[in-house]
């Protein structure tokens, strides 16, 4: 399966991207949708990942001062396990190590995921923490530029 990852430009992607993170996060694994539909989206950069024309994964960043937070980074159940995710991942944190004003990228990760972002790089900050009730942690990656 050939997957092509993209910044999100079009409405329609945009909507779609919508659609993907209702049907994980909300119908899924059970988050409020006012915690999933939290009035940001306007202010994130959003990404997808593909397979044809299907989008198979999506998530959004959003610019703090020199942070990027990754956020609503959601895998069609589908297509979990198949390197997907990484895909998408490597294909934000290239664009992000790209932008001049970002030295730290920011994440909170579902405990069950700490390992694929370890691999990743990134690093567990603090204690467990419920959001939506599922156990996350906070994880961190410097991105210095050289």
């Amino acid at each position: 399966m050939k997957v092509i990852c993209q910044e999100i430009t079009s409405s329609a992607d945009q909507n779609t991207s919508l659609a993907l993170r209702r049907r994980v996060f909300i119908e899924e694994q059970k988050v409020p949708p006012d915690r999933e539909v939290d009035g940001l989206d306007a202010e994130a950069w959003h990404f997808a990942a593909k397979a044809g024309d299907r989008m198979i994964a999506t998530c959004r960043v959003r610019l703090i001062d020199k942070t990027a937070k990754i956020e609503r980074v959601a895998v069609l159940r589908e297509f979990r396990g198949q390197g997907v995710g990484n895909a998408l991942m490597r294909f934000v944190m290239q664009t992000l190590t790209r932008t001049e004003s970002i030295n730290l990228l920011k994440l909170s990760s579902q405990t069950t995921a700490l390992p694929f972002y370890e691999k990743m790089g990134f690093k567990k900050k603090g204690a467990e923490y419920m959001d939506a009730g599922i156990p996350h942690h906070d994880m961190t990656l410097a991105v210095g530029k050289k």
